[in-house]
């Protein structure tokens, strides 16, 4: 079995605001190998940004990582100075923000942007070495040229997009993390993005965190995926066999919501009440007030803990016998 590229455990974070300590993250674990697409799915506020923020260690100054580990190919990012992990993100792990096309500066050509991350990482490369790189990127996410000469404002929000995109690759890294890249684009741009991204992630062998409250993106762009709800995971595995066979009630609340163009026509269903607060300290399940299937095998005082229902497929064992 080969040695994951990206392995996270038992990883925890908080924000400290004045009404109490945010328990953003709670005891996350997960591994993505080389090559590989591994997709974080859930509704907005379950935590979904704040594990890509801490993969990077880009979270707010009101944040703590309590406990866990984050090792990229081996190295042990938790700990490590600032200098050190300014070497590490976009050399080895980049990211397409959300949001991100939103970021440029708008008095400083695109290109020029990019060459600013090149250059902190390659200070031997010229600038025409640098230049003919992003041509090339450039080219790979359907961009002309010409556009490292212009301006963000002269650029639709799909160009800006595939930029970001461009921005993302320009130091070779081996991970990317994708964090609702198709925000704010009509579906259309959203396809053509997606797209842009299996392809460039097929042609350079990258690995992907991808990361969406929309299921159906998720199934198209992953090999595996993680369901969060309220900073946890509650169930992990292949996708196909996620949607094939969902064990945790939450799952199957999303792929109920979801409409398919494939089989007969069913009437989508929705969750009643909110996600819980995550400043009140949660004891047992956190779904049990939202859950529709309860019954008599639930024991929603349980703690949460992950099991091995099926080959490489884990849920939360609240949900067994469900």
């Amino acid at each position: 079995m080969s040695k994951a590229l990206l392995e996270v455990k038992n990883l925890s974070m908080h924000y400290d605001t004045m009404e109490g300590n945010v328990d953003a993250v709670k005891n996350i674990s997960f591994e993505v190998n080389s090559g590989e697409s591994f997709g974080l799915v859930g509704e907005s506020g379950c935590g979904k940004t704040s594990v890509a923020m801490t993969l990077l260690q880009l979270q707010p100054d009101n944040s703590v990582i309590t406990q866990g580990s984050i090792k990229l190919d081996g190295k042990e990012l938790i700990g490590l100075s600032e200098n050190d992990l300014r070497k590490v993100r976009w050399d080895s792990i980049s990211i397409v923000f959300q949001g991100a096309m939103n970021a440029w500066n708008p008095v400083i050509k695109i290109g020029e942007q990019i060459r600013e991350a090149m250059r902190e990482h390659y200070p031997e490369n010229t600038k025409q070495e640098n230049m003919n790189k992003i041509i090339e990127l450039f080219r790979m996410v359907g961009l002309d040229e010409s556009t490292t000469d212009r301006y963000p404002h002269e650029l639709s929000g799909g160009m800006k997009q595939r930029a970001v995109i461009a921005l993302a690759l320009s130091c070779d890294p081996k991970i990317i993390i994708a964090d609702e890249p198709t925000t704010a684009l009509d579906v259309v741009i959203q396809d053509q993005i997606l797209n842009e991204i299996k392809k460039v992630q097929d042609l350079l062998g990258l690995s992907l965190i991808y990361i969406s409250h929309d299921i159906a993106v998720i199934a198209e762009m992953t090999d595996k995926i993680a369901v969060m709800y309220a900073g946890s995971i509650v169930e992990m595995g292949p996708t196909k066999d996620v949607f094939k066979n969902p064990i945790h009630s939450y799952t199957r609340a999303l792929l109920d919501s979801t409409p398919s163009i494939r089989g007969e026509k069913k009437k989508l269903k929705s969750l009643d009440g909110e996600p819980p607060s995550l400043i009140n300290k949660i004891e047992g399940c956190s779904f049990a007030p939202r859950c529709p299937n309860r019954d008599t095998e639930c024991n929603p005082s349980e703690h949460m803990r992950l099991v091995e229902v099926n080959p490489d497929h884990f849920a939360d064992i609240c949900s067994q016998g469900k």
